[in-house]
């Protein structure tokens, strides 16, 4: 699933961000127009022109050359910056639509699929998604808010979700957060005063002891401001999902962190434990992160049940159900983004391939060795 593309742009000097439409005669003013097969300049109620032709140069505003068109639908929105990129920043066709807010974060985890970037880019994102959201259809169901560290955006972050509260009433929001900002009860209050029934943080706590979590997210004092966070947030009656990825570095104390969320952390409302991505910085820390999930389904097993056990919603994202025990597919989702998710040939012919979450993308040639279809 393709979210960029690129062409040649001509009379883009600041960023375009509109529904796109390939309906030449259309009259709703201010899309951009889609063309593969001819060209439209003459229609003013466009506020851009994208095509896979090679055109000549006009006065109105327009990308020529893209080199691909095809995996826009009626009604998607996208931004065309001034250099010709084209980024799909909300699919109408999918469940799984999200806002970037900031690549900044404050902290740096072995195993990030984003690896931070040391930019000046709030202020360029934050503008995108204030054209954006009054765009995205009432109806739609949720939105994701992700990073870097969302709440690195300061006030904009509150303002972000007050836009979002107001303009789509009826849509939820899962925030994708370290947690630490939380840490300071301000903070932590400037949310609750929102009182976003809607909004559920998800938040990572990777061990029951401080100096594994400070590790694996490579910040000290990391664990005590999530731990802090956590408190505060449950204070101002947010909602809070715990995420806790697999690897070699949470798997040995997986039991007892279960066991301390159970305990200390009795007011989240879900708990969710995730197969590792093999991108950004995973790579690089392999050899400290990767154990093939056959190798850690007695602790997966003993920790999803103990928390079922105990009344608390668990759920496991990014696992495929021929890894998985039998007793342990009730709390499978599909949850990898369907813009990365793929079946490999061995999935070919499964019963249960429909249930299945499948694998990212990423993963195509870095997998267990017992992935296999079941019959």
């Amino acid at each position: 699933m393709e979210l960029k593309t690129k062409g040649k742009a001509v009379n883009i000097f600041e960023p375009i961000v509109a529904k796109v439409t390939r309906d030449k005669n259309s009259t709703e003013p201010g899309q951009i127009l889609l063309c593969e097969d001819s060209f439209v300049l003459d229609n003013d109620l466009f506020s851009a022109v994208l095509s896979t032709l090679s055109l000549p140069f006009h006065q109105k505003k327009y990308v020529h050359e893209v080199k691909q068109l095809s995996h826009l639908f009626e009604g998607d929105i996208v931004v065309i910056n001034t250099d010709g990129v084209i980024n799909t920043l909300y699919r109408v066709n999918s469940f799984q639509n999200f806002l970037l807010v900031t690549e900044r974060c404050n902290s740096n985890c072995l195993m990030c699929s984003q690896p931070p970037k040391d930019k000046e880019d709030i202020p360029y994102l934050n503008k995108l998604h204030r054209q954006l959201i009054p765009l995205i259809p009432k109806d739609c169901p949720e939105i994701g808010i992700t990073g870097g560290e969302p709440t690195l955006i300061g006030d904009l972050f509150f303002e972000l979700l007050n836009q979002i509260k107001n303009v789509l009433p009826e849509t939820d929001i899962h925030c994708l957060t370290n947690g630490r900002s939380f840490a300071w009860k301000e903070f932590a209050n400037k949310l609750g005063a929102l009182k976003m029934e809607r909004l559920m943080l998800g938040i990572p706590l990777y061990s029951d002891y401080d100096q594994v979590h400070d590790y694996i997210v490579q910040a000290k004092g990391a664990y005590q401001q999530t731990l802090r966070g956590l408190y505060n947030l449950a204070a101002n009656d947010v909602r809070i999902e715990i995420r806790v990825v697999l690897h070699q570095q949470t798997i040995p104390r997986l039991t007892k962190l279960a066991k301390f969320i159970y305990k200390n952390l009795p007011f989240v409302e879900h708990i969710t434990f995730m197969g590792l991505e093999h991108q950004g910085y995973t790579p690089f820390n392999i050899d400290k992160l990767w154990i093939d999930p056959v190798d850690y389904m007695e602790e997966l097993e003993e920790a999803v049940n103990f928390l079922s056990e105990k009344d608390m919603n668990v759920s496991i994202y990014n696992s495929q159900l021929c890894l998985l025990p039998k007793d342990l597919w009730k709390y499978s989702r599909k949850s990898i983004s369907d813009w990365k998710n793929i079946y490999l040939s061995e999935c070919e012919g499964c019963t249960v391939l429909e249930d299945c979450g499948g694998l990212f993308a990423s993963g195509h040639t870095n997998h267990s060795a017992f992935i296999q279809k079941i019959v």
